[in-house]
């Protein structure tokens, strides 16, 4: 038995501050503790000397100096290294956070300051109703010294939030089950899957939350347009230099928000971080796909994303039908289809999976490949010459194209073959001038090499521009998405036609008064007077006016997947053996090295061929294998290798996910592939 002499020679006196909800200041408690003294019994010492009566459940030791939380209660505090010097703080866990969301509004809400960010943002989406939260995650907002300079009274003026949605009240508390919130695992469909709001069968899920009907429309429901004036005062960036300045803004999803150097109050900016969208399903994602569509109209409107003149006023065009559906007072009509019940649906998809298993691949096994032959145009860009196309017989077969003097020489050995696994599939297309081209980027041992095909017509272009996208993945046309991506493609085409007769069809004159600014980019509002503008609005708006509300947003966001630049996030990275720094553009299937000073991409890899990626985290760089012995190796200048680290385990951890898994995230896994060591 430890004697009072003993146990004074061998403990020491501990200082931990304490803060309260109710009062401003931390207050000081001393303590005397020895080193095998556990983390709880600390706690438990310290509660007592407190003498308030609360609930302190949520509360837990940070330690200032180690920039770390004390989160294994029956570690001691030699185990910890914690000794007379350390500054600990007794605070809680959850604490209020703003929150900007893909739609610009604003909402606060508690939110775990000790847990990684990746379960903090699970949490987050539990209580706005987001499923598939591991393709979020949490951004910092961007400085913006140049208009600092500008206007310094505007400063604290955010041009587009002005009232902050407040659902602090919503936080899971530890030891309770998450609220289910709007999405639940019954039977019943909890949205309409055709306007996409709540069945009002459903309210029952808002009684012990902040979340009301009301609040759940602002998540859910498109809102009003921001003013043109505001949008022009918003940052754009201009460059891919500028977007790599944005891309390193994403925090470390292994630490936690505390870890980071955030505090309570603290503004984030929530955003869907991986482009890979997984079970998108109208009846359980209204929020989801409602938010979806804002990140991607954003990115429209502020150029994040390049697009043509013609798909400009195509993606306006769906945003005027999506809003003045929103605002119209009428329910949408139901759908004919009769409602599936979920339980005959899980029977149907084990039917088909029994019958004949993995039925996305069954036609892969086919031995006879379906091929395209036809007359196409070709043109190889060289310096100082005009771009003369020249006719030729062209054969598409597996992942190959050849091409022939004419048909007639399509037995004899072609003039050459065109492999396309691992290419860029660019679209080159301008409806209204009928124009249907595309442009490959091959990779070869120098560089790209650039070939353009032109096509006929739509239907010609539609056929050999998926077979190109699936090829450029390795897939050939026996793939069975290769139908549907033919009739994804002319439908997009079909909406950006204006010659169409429904497009040529008069105008509504009370549409005339939209204010069509909102809806193009701030350079499309200097280039066309606003009648101009609301002319070629509502002509497109023609091809999309019998869309349903859910309908319109999901079309939005498969058109705005089909750009070219879709999903690519750049970084300034310096490769291995080269003196000048380069671009890595990241998207959800391959790695992009591009040129600077040229902004052309020089070669591509596709995860699909990754063999093994590691990072040295003394030298900070990032070493990636692939097949045919190739290896690549960089540093990251624009940001920590830690964020490139881990948007490549992120992408390879997403494409784990099958719909068997019934919604269980292995976070484990996730952080063996994206967390790193210090």
């Amino acid at each position: 038995m430890t004697t009072a002499a003993e146990y004074g020679a061998t403990s020491w006196e501990l200082c931990v501050q304490v803060e309260h909800q109710y009062e401003g200041e931390p207050k000081e408690f001393n303590i005397r503790v020895t080193g095998d003294l556990h983390i709880g019994g600390l706690m438990l010492k310290l509660v007592e000397k407190i003498q308030i009566p609360q609930d302190w459940s949520d509360y837990a030791l940070w330690w200032e100096q180690k920039n770390c939380w004390l989160l294994k209660t029956h570690w001691t505090l030699d185990k910890y290294g914690v000794q007379a010097d350390a500054n600990l703080l007794y605070t809680p866990q959850h604490k209020a956070l703003r929150l900007q969301l893909p739609n610009m509004k604003t909402v606060r809400l508690k939110v775990s300051f000790s847990a990684k960010v990746f379960k903090a943002v699970t949490e987050i989406c539990k209580t706005l109703n987001i499923r598939r939260s591991e393709e979020l995650s949490l951004l910092k907002p961007l400085d913006e010294p140049q208009k600092k300079k500008k206007k310094t009274k505007e400063k604290s003026n955010d041009p587009i939030i002005e009232d902050i949605l407040n659902l602090d009240n919503t936080a899971v508390t530890p030891g309770t089950a998450a609220s289910p919130g709007l999405y639940s695992k019954t039977m019943t469909p909890i949205y309409d899957p055709v306007n996409g709001t709540p069945a009002s069968s459903t309210m029952m899920w808002f009684s012990d939350s902040l979340l009301t009907e009301q609040n759940c429309n602002v998540l859910a429901v498109s809102q009003s347009n921001c003013p043109p004036e505001k949008l022009a005062k918003l940052y754009q960036p201009l460059s891919l230099v500028d977007k790599a300045a944005i891309n390193a803004g994403w925090l470390d999803s292994s630490r936690s928000l505390m870890e980071q150097g955030f505090q309570e109050e603290d503004k984030l900016l929530l955003r869907f971080k991986y482009f890979s969208f997984f079970d998108l399903n109208p009846k359980y994602d209204a929020v989801r796909i409602n938010q979806l569509y804002e990140q991607a109209r954003w990115a429209i409107l502020l150029e994040e994303i390049e697009c043509t003149e013609e798909e400009m006023f195509m993606f306006a065009s769906l945003q005027y039908h999506i809003s003045k559906m929103s605002k119209s007072s009428e329910p949408q009509s139901s759908s004919n289809e009769p409602d599936i019940d979920e339980v005959e649906a899980a029977l149907a998809n084990l039917e088909v999976t029994l019958d004949g298993a993995h039925s996305d691949r069954m036609l892969e096994d086919i031995t006879d490949v379906p091929k395209l032959s036809d007359y196409l145009k070709l043109f190889r860009p060289k310096k100082l010459t005009l771009r003369a196309y020249k006719e030729y017989w062209f054969v598409f077969k597996d992942t190959s194209i050849s091409y022939y003097k004419n048909m007639e020489c399509a037995r004899a050995e072609p003039i050459e073959q065109l492999h396309l696994r691992g290419c860029e599939v660019v679209p080159d297309v301008n409806v209204s001038s009928k124009k249907f081209g595309i442009k490959l980027l091959i990779p070869v041992a120098d560089g790209m090499n650039e070939i353009y095909l032109r096509c006929e017509n739509e239907n010609q272009y539609a056929k050999w521009m998926a077979a190109c996208m699936l090829a450029s993945k390795g897939k050939t046309m026996a793939y069975s998405s290769y139908r549907t991506e033919v009739r994804n493609i002319q439908s997009f085409l079909k909406m950006k036609d204006l010659n169409s007769a429904q497009a040529q069809a008069a105008p509504n004159l009370e549409a005339m008064e939209m204010n069509s600014e909102c809806f193009v980019s701030p350079r499309y509002v200097k280039k066309y007077k606003n009648k101009q503008l609301t002319t070629r609005i509502l002509e497109a708006h023609q091809n999309v006016s019998q869309m349903s509300l859910v309908e319109a947003k999901m079309r939005f966001i498969q058109a705005w997947q089909s750009l070219p630049e879709f999903g690519i996030k750049y970084y300034i990275v310096r490769f291995r053996g080269c003196k000048k720094d380069e671009l890595l553009g990241i998207s959800y299937n391959r790695l992009i090295r591009i040129d600077m000073s040229t902004c052309l991409p020089i070669i591509t890899w596709r995860f699909s061929n990754m063999k093994q990626w590691n990072v040295n985290w003394e030298i900070r760089q990032v070493a990636i294998e692939f097949d045919q012995n190739v290896s690549i190796a960089f540093a990251c200048l624009s940001c920590d290798c830690k964020i490139v680290h881990e948007y490549i385990g992120g992408y390879i951890f997403l494409s784990t996910r099958s719909k068997d898994q019934n919604e269980t995230l292995d976070e484990e896994l996730f952080h063996k592939l994206t967390g790193g060591q210090d």
